[in-house]
């Protein structure tokens, strides 16, 4: 994933909703939405290339997902960051438990941010500029390829700004009993609108790229946004994912929809 924006605890009838985008190079290999083979409870999109995935959800709420954090100085890590939610959402370790060990293995991996809920905690971990770990609290989040919103200090990305305020407005919608249209909160995750370049952030990779990559939705020929996703987690445990694809240029490639008993 490249943006996650998530709302915790603050609507009656979901705990958590997600929205994000999952940006990478359009000729890696990668599996869409679906049932895992090692655990049919699991669900998620899977990197074909390292065995991992940017974001699963497994019955009873449990759900990892990960960003890379852009760094030109930073170096590869030895292992995928996509293992850390395979073996999350695979394993039973509570989100603290969990993040201790990836906090003090981090150095193994490239730039992070990992999201974790264990079906009651929703933690954070992060291993650039260096290792830490929080609980979240309530409230409308997001995670980009920088500094997460809840990470004071840290200026801000555009994307994570825009998302922030679109996931907030589409919640300001969503009742507490009829089932929620998720078409407006896809539509504002697939904004391209370029961003003025005195917003840019600065990761090392010149101005064209940071142009590029700026906006929410990346719709790029050979690296772009492969897939923007929804999760929905209601206060029984049950939950739902809708993933919607994108091929070159930001042409639709399908989409896929699951739900999970609670």
């Amino acid at each position: 994933m490249c943006l996650i924006a998530f709302a915790w605890r603050v609507h009656p009838r979901y705990p958590l909703i997600i929205a994000a985008n999952r940006d990478e190079f359009h000729a890696r290999p990668t599996a869409p939405l679906l049932h895992w083979q090692e655990n049919e409870d699991v669900i998620g999109g899977r990197d074909l290339r390292e065995n991992g995935s940017w974001m699963a959800l497994r019955r009873g709420g449990r759900l990892a997902a990960v960003t890379n954090v852009r760094d030109a100085d930073l170096p590869p890590g030895k292992r995928s960051r996509g293992h850390l939610v395979r073996d999350f959402v695979l394993g039973n370790a509570l989100a603290a438990s969990f993040a201790e060990d990836a906090w003090m293995s981090g150095a193994d991996y490239g730039g992070f941010n990992l999201l974790l809920h264990d079906g009651t905690e929703l933690i954070w971990v992060g291993n650039r500029p260096k290792p830490m770990w929080k609980s979240i609290t309530p409230g409308i989040h997001a995670i980009s390829n920088g500094a997460p919103s809840f990470v004071h200090g840290q200026p801000l990305w555009p994307k994570v700004v825009l998302s922030m305020a679109g996931l907030k407005a589409w919640l300001r919608t969503l009742s507490a009993t009829t089932e929620p249209d998720t078409a407006p909160l896809f539509a504002m995750f697939a904004d391209q609108r370029p961003i003025a370049d005195h917003k840019l952030p600065d990761t090392g990779v010149g101005i064209e790229a940071e142009r590029m990559l700026a906006p929410p939705f990346i719709g790029g020929d050979t690296y772009g946004t492969r897939c923007s996703s929804v999760v929905l987690i209601d206060d029984n445990g049950a939950a739902t994912m809708i993933e919607r694809r994108f091929g070159p240029n930001g042409t639709s490639g399908g989409e896929t929809k699951i739900l999970l008993p609670g």
